[in-house]
């Protein structure tokens, strides 16, 4: 069972900002941004005029670090050749991005609650997402060892960036902050999703009650199907594999012919998304498209899952419920993430692989 404690004062000697407007919260948001930029690139033709005006309405942040924080490398790529893109993508758990009047800007208070890390690759032929637990312990700049979501309370999303940066061994190239209620209007958006559910369970949010196989979700049943936690022996850990099942079948669904072949759907789609959704000030319209288009020949089997490698649950010198993280295989995590070569790693994990092995 983790330890929801705000860090900052639960561990001794550390500061961080007073939050200046905490909201009780939708927790675990999350999307793979691919399919939103695939979205848009398909959609770009009958679709564009539409898109444009509202893609520009969607909220904006900076992610400029401090430049006395360290970094890995940026990567190079051989001439001819295009580097892999890092789009990190943070779930709050307690800030509405639907909020009028919460500022992009002020995004200290809250502790992401949902991590994940989509790769697309130099060819821009696959999309990888690795989800990372909440409670791994790492060292965050300025802040000592902690908790890796609470980077975002210490110091808003430059300092959780650059601690997922520093995580993964390779720079973050974009970030997308969304809001649990995304994920309601998504699934009704484009009809419903289907999802293969490993294990049987009744969701302690809502109430529902998913059998093991092949499961029908509409809005408020997808919003059960990603937040349980409590009713698994692994808790996070399964939680984690049944969002990446919502996320796989989404991508699915938006990329099925009935939603390509609909101008409205795809219009509709983007619009539940955009109340619940901040970018960074890079990942404008043009540079989404184009990437979009890059992405064109991408299929849903060309995007794969997985969750980082840990040795499973410890407990921290101050007393925290923590995740700790394998390092001798994050290692090859993390050059996996500096070659572009995330898909190919991907393809060597298993369903339930982010636990202790052997």
């Amino acid at each position: 069972m983790t330890d929801d404690r705000t860090p900052a004062s639960s561990a001794p000697g550390r500061t961080g900002a007073a939050p200046r407007r905490m909201r009780r919260g939708l927790r675990n948001t999350l999307i793979a941004l691919g399919v939103l930029v695939v979205l848009l690139g398909i959609a770009a033709g009958v679709a564009y005029a539409l898109l444009a005006s509202t893609y520009n309405e969607v909220q904006r942040v900076s992610i400029e670090q401090d430049p006395a924080l360290e970094r890995p490398a940026a990567v190079q790529p051989a001439p001819g050749e295009q580097a892999p893109i890092n789009i990190l993508l943070l779930g709050s758990d307690s800030r509405e991005t639907t909020d009028p009047a919460a500022s992009a800007e002020d995004l200290r208070g809250f502790r992401s609650d949902a991590i994940m890390v989509a790769q697309i690759s130099p060819d821009r032929q696959h999309l990888t997402v690795m989800s990372i637990m909440r409670d791994n312990w790492v060292e965050i700049q300025g802040h000592g060892e902690a908790k890796i979501n609470a980077a975002v309370a210490f110091g808003g999303l430059p300092l959780a960036v650059n601690t997922v940066e520093n995580f993964i061994g390779a720079r973050i190239d974009h970030v997308a902050l969304i809001d649990f209620e995304s994920f309601k209007g998504l699934t009704d958006a484009v009809g419903g999703v289907t999802v293969h559910n490993d294990v049987a369970f009744t969701s302690t949010h809502g109430g529902f009650d998913f059998a093991a196989g092949e499961v029908a979700l509409d809005g408020e049943r997808a919003l059960g199907f990603v937040r349980e936690r409590y009713s698994f022996v692994d808790g996070d850990y399964q939680r984690a594999r049944n969002q990446q099942a919502y996320l796989k079948a989404l991508a699915q669904k938006v990329m099925s012919s009935e939603t390509l072949r609909s101008p409205g759907r795809l219009v509709d789609t983007f619009q539940a998304l955009k109340p619940h959704l901040i970018l960074d000030e890079g990942l404008d319209l043009g540079t989404a498209v184009a990437l979009g288009y890059d992405m064109r020949d991408l299929r849903s089997d060309d995007i794969e899952f997985f969750t980082s490698p840990t040795l499973g649950t410890g407990t921290s010198a101050d007393g925290q419920s923590i995740v700790l993280p394998d390092w001798a295989e994050m290692a090859k995590v993390q050059a996996a993430f500096q070659n572009g070569t995330l898909n190919e790693y991907a393809a060597t994990r298993t369903p339930g692989s982010g636990l202790p092995q052997g």
